[in-house]
């Protein structure tokens, strides 16, 4: 007897109880070699592969101290920006895809984006809550990886333990909304996958952020593409 996915189903889950079973339901899919499909990659409306120039410039709001966001051959390197993120100023659509090549320069891992947050906000304290979807690699000591609705250590958080960041070794991340269902890429392979009952939208739920804690990482470019029709005047020219 064997597994078929198929789209149609002959019952209907409540979304909190649908959400629930989403980490054993990925896990058997998994294990049966039925993943959910990559999204389509399509030429991006918007990419920056830091190239030709010292300095992020005047498409990015940076909130950390001079040098902590510094282009190094052709790779934003960045180092210990305790949780003051350089958001992207142009807002992006609340279904988008996302792409980013990001390595660690620290055996601590340590890597880290924002998205859909306020395109302002930094920590104020030692303590922080993101306004936007949290996607860490590598976080707390190279022994977590995590997708996180605002709150990092919040109790709805998706975590695994499992994987590890390399030293020096690139990791494609890959991010795909659509409406609520959040999912996490690293290297092709769905690490997480978050369905989200109050999806952030909004003005305030628009924008794209780099980001860490301690350690050094390089980023060597950023991609992104519509994943659909969105409410910001900005996305037919943005291209995540």
């Amino acid at each position: 007897m064997g597994l078929h996915c198929d789209q149609k189903s002959a019952f209907s889950l409540s979304l909190p109880v649908l959400a629930a079973w989403i980490p054993t339901m990925l896990v058997l899919l998994q294990l049966a070699g039925c993943s959910p499909k990559l999204p389509e990659r399509k030429p991006p409306l918007f990419q920056d592969n830091f190239d030709g120039r010292t300095e992020l410039g005047p498409s990015w709001r940076v909130t950390a101290p001079p040098g902590v966001y510094r282009i190094e051959g052709g790779e934003l390197v960045v180092k210990g920006a305790h949780n003051h993120p350089a958001w992207l100023t142009q807002p992006i659509p609340d279904d988008a895809v996302i792409e980013v090549d990001v390595r660690s320069l620290s055996p601590d891992g340590d890597m880290k984006v924002e998205i859909w947050g306020d395109g302002k906000s930094a920590a104020q304290s030692v303590e922080y809550t993101s306004t936007g979807y949290v996607f860490i690699h590598g976080g707390w000591h190279n022994t977590t990886t995590a997708l996180c609705r605002m709150e990092e250590h919040g109790h709805d958080r998706k975590v695994r333990q499992d994987l590890r960041v390399l030293q020096g070794q690139k990791y494609h991340f890959m991010i795909a909304r659509k409406g609520g269902v959040i999912r996490f890429y690293i290297d092709d392979k769905l690490v997480h996958e978050l369905i989200d009952p109050a999806p952030l939208s909004g003005p305030d739920h628009a924008y794209f952020a780099f980001d860490n804690s301690f350690n050094a990482c390089r980023i060597e470019s950023l991609s992104g593409k519509s994943a659909g029709k969105s409410r910001h005047a900005a996305a037919a020219s943005f291209s995540l």
